[in-house]
């Protein structure tokens, strides 16, 4: 087939990042030709501080040297600029006359700095701070003058002030507005920002309005080289050199000359299509709907998109970005995100240390976290952030919300070791022996963005994914406000654009009853899926349609297929089910008989009050099942394991409810029940908790009146309290509460969730209004859980009936 001809007019970061994605997902569908204006191949433009300040030179900061263009097949045109598009015959033409002909084009114009239209801004010396050719202008004032004046007391300007004090010149920030950085910090953190920079050397003037720009031609103050700065107010102050730092604004000219739809930045739909369809746009030159970005992460998540559309795969939307800043002015901790303005209807909750130079403000609204601005301790800035992006309901950690992460028991990777505080040689990754230096090297001189970057390159939180909070607190530090956070609406892996809750509308809404009809119709990328999706797809299908969609084993782990817990010798672990904890002497007799006649190395006690055999060889697994005679206590599956009891009324002088029969009742009602991820439950009959109902998914706590129901406890590596859910009176609604929720878990969390992280999602209150609340929708969630388990078979005792199955033959050698 005939390749169809991209051209891209723009050389930047957020178009090259298009081009790698389409590259990833259709390397073969285009010729791809590229203008860039500069003379430079694709750099870090957000590295241009550090480049200014001597802690980097160009070359470390190239994200694509003129070699990849070449070797992905790339036309590369540099220091060619772009005048003309003809939409008729489909050509873009440079400057000096060359033309290309386009398929579809791609503009990634970028943006232009504010220049202020004052009298003398065209004098020498007067330059923005916005591409290479700037910062060797600033590099080569240093060197030879004093005075500089920064106009523009915002992100950029701050950044361009500390590069040319560390340079040796005298800086001073001229700013209109009352305080710095009024867009992201709020008056307090300002003024401490402000103390911090004047002590290391830098001068403000605040609320001053320039007026004019004086020259130092004796004939003319218009002519020469800039001498100086003149205000409304009359008053002046010395500069050799002035950076204008007022602002960016798309850089559309191109567009609206070509008659393309234009409104403060080429106006893009949410597949970055311009109003000519033919024509698509990325980056700082859009508008999209109503808003420009200039931060990276919004950026690239308008490049996944745009390639999705340009490969014709035709799905994939972009609905706007929530952005955060932190400043990259070394020494500085500064982070803000969201709406901190504290408008109307809005609660804060502030912490201040002025002579600790700690300050800490959160803004809350209905329950959710709506913005939040740090200064000096900016560790839990990347957990703030997740928890505005996705909305999440922080009523119940509200009292400890303002101390961190650390503070809500979460321990290590996601909190109790702060990023910051890291020396390079600790490490990060346990399962790949990942330091926090190897991971700050790569990001530095790979270019690395995203969470994903770092786990392709380093492998870092790329196999258990329990360091990922750590990583991205690093990416954070390391990156500041151009960190590309995950987007809130990840999809399930790389295989697809689609997120799990889309996924799992699609095969409701249009009844998908296998794996390869859900990947046809979600156009899934790769045809057979991967480790990833493969499982969630087909637990998706099983607990949306039971008895219609076929469960498809080899889309299980191996410990699900085995029925058995694989160990790292190779043998399997067996844990027979002991209802409600409770055993028999028959059931211990064949137990040590199985003991005997295998020869297990080990028996253990395990915390859910069962018996554990290790070392069973994979081919004794059918027969150890028939001598054992007992139920699966699926142990290895993402299911019911235990039903966790203490001993209650019927022996305890203080127990006031009979707990062991409620475990067995609750344990034979969902013991066949698979779950997004294990599902632990406990039935306590006091409140004095023996049975630890406290931290399990579902725990029971039996008081005078009846029964209280907790949920979304955790008792792993991130230990959480169980919440409270509802108290009811009688056994039979502690069974309809307690599987409504579960069927509410099984129907709407995510594949691998465990309750803990669900109702973190959705917040309590969601739940409670579909299970407490709705009496009508909880009986049906209840009945649908009963439909679903109804004549469903024990694992072990079908094995171990069935003839000799090949999966549990030894291959001869």
């Amino acid at each position: 087939m005939k390749k169809m001809k991209l051209v891209m007019v723009g050389n930047g970061m957020a178009g090259v990042r298009t081009l790698e994605e389409l590259l990833k997902i259709s390397p073969d569908i285009y010729d791809i030709t590229v203008f860039g204006a500069e003379s430079h191949a694709n750099y870090n433009r957000i590295m241009l501080s550090p480049v200014l300040a001597g802690e980097q030179t160009i070359k470390d900061i190239m994200l694509n040297d003129v070699d990849w263009y070449a070797q992905n097949g790339i036309t590369l045109h540099l220091g060619k600029q772009i005048t003309k598009i003809d939409r008729q015959r489909r050509t873009v033409e440079t400057e000096d006359g060359t033309v290309a002909e386009y398929d579809r084009l791609l503009l990634a114009t970028g943006s232009n700095p504010v220049m202020l239209p004052v009298p003398g801004c065209e004098l020498q010396g007067v330059v923005s701070f916005r591409d290479i050719r700037d910062v060797d202008a600033m590099l080569e004032a240093s060197t030879r003058y004093k005075h500089a004046v920064v106009i523009g007391g915002g992100l950029l300007g701050l950044e361009a002030a500390n590069g040319l004090m560390l340079r040796g010149m005298d800086v001073t920030v001229v700013h209109l507005g009352p305080w710095l950085m009024e867009r992201q910090l709020d008056q307090t953190a300002a003024r401490m920002l402000q103390n911090n920079l004047e002590a290391k050397g830098l001068k403000f003037l605040l609320q001053k309005q320039t007026e004019q720009l004086i020259g130092s031609s004796a004939l003319s103050p218009l002519e020469g080289r800039v001498a100086g700065v003149r205000f409304k107010d009359g008053s002046d102050i010395p500069a050799d050199l002035v950076v204008m730092a007022v602002g960016i604004r798309p850089n559309a000219a191109l567009a609206e000359s070509a008659g393309i739809h234009c409104n403060r930045g080429v106006v893009v739909n949410d597949t970055m299509q311009t109003y000519d369809p033919r024509i698509y746009a990325v980056g700082e030159c859009v508008a999209h709907r109503g808003m420009s970005y200039g931060l990276v992460a919004p950026l690239f998540e308008m490049a996944k998109v745009c390639a999705n559309h340009l490969a014709l795969l035709g799905y994939g939307r972009y609905v706007g970005s929530t952005v955060s800043t932190k400043l990259k002015v070394t020494g500085v901790d500064l982070f803000s995100a969201g709406d901190f303005s504290g408008a109307e209807g809005a609660e804060e909750i502030v912490l201040s240390d002025p002579v600790g130079g700690i300050y800490k403000k959160l803004v809350i609204r209905d329950n959710k976290l709506e913005g939040a601005v740090l200064y000096g301790d900016t560790t839990d800035g990347a957990w703030y952030f997740q928890l505005l992006r996705e909305g999440r309901c922080i009523g119940a950690i509200r009292d400890h919300l303002m101390f961190g992460q650390a503070n809500l028991g979460t321990g290590g990777h996601q909190g109790k070791t702060h990023a910051a505080a890291m020396t390079d040689e600790m490490e990060v990754c346990g399962c790949n022996g990942i330091s926090k230096g190897t991971i700050v090297k790569a990001i530095k001189e790979k270019g690395l963005f995203t969470i994903e970057d770092v786990r392709k390159h380093t492998k870092a939180s790329g196999s258990c994914g329990s360091c990922s909070g750590l990583v991205e607190q690093i990416l954070a530090s390391t990156l500041g406000g151009d960190y590309s956070a995950a987007p809130a609406a990840k999809s399930m892996c790389g295989c697809t654009e689609h997120t799990h809750e889309e996924v799992r509308a699609a095969i409701r809404e249009h009844k998908l009853l296998s794996i390869p009809d859900t990947m046809k119709f979600l156009e899934w990328r790769t045809p057979n899926g991967c480790a990833s999706c493969r499982p969630a797809l087909n637990y998706y299908l099983i607990s949306t349609w039971p008895k219609q969609a076929a469960d498809d084993p080899q889309s299980r782990f191996i410990n699900e297929r085995a029925h058995a817990n694989i160990q790292k010798d190779g043998t399997f672990s067996v844990v027979p089910r002991m209802w409600g904890g409770l055993t028999s002497a028959g059931e211990l007799r064949r137990i040590a008989d199985v003991a005997d006649k295998y020869q297990v190395p080990m028996i253990r006690v395990t915390g859910g009050q069962r018996i554990d055999l290790f070392g069973i060889k994979k081919e004794d697994l059918p027969q150890v099942w028939a001598d054992l005679d007992m139920p699966s206590g699926h142990a290895y599956g993402k299911a019911l394991r235990t039903v966790k009891t203490c001993v209650g009324s019927e022996f305890c002088r203080f127990g006031t409810q009979n707990s062991t029969q409620k475990g067995i009742d609750l344990e034979k009602t969902f013991w066949k029940m698979w779950a997004p991820h294990k599902v632990k439950l406990a039935v306590s009959g006091c409140p004095r908790n023996c049975a630890e109902a406290a931290i399990k998914d579902v725990g029971i706590i039996g008081v005078d009146s009846g029964w209280e129901i907790h949920v979304a406890g955790n008792g792993g590596i991130k230990t959480e309290v169980a919440q409270f859910f509802a108290k009811v009176k009688t056994a039979e609604e502690v069974l309809e509460y307690s599987g409504a929720f579960l069927q509410l878990y099984r129907e709407e969390a995510r594949y691998l969730d465990r309750t803990v992280h669900w109702v973190q999602r959705v917040g309590l209150d969601y739940v409670k209004a579909r299970v407490v609340d709705d009496a009508e929708n909880r009986k049906a969630l209840y009945e649908r859980l009963l439909f679903a388990l109804q004549d469903t078979k024990d694992p072990w005792t079908e094995m171990a009936a069935a003839p000799a199955r090949k999966e549990f033959e030894v291959i001869s050698a």
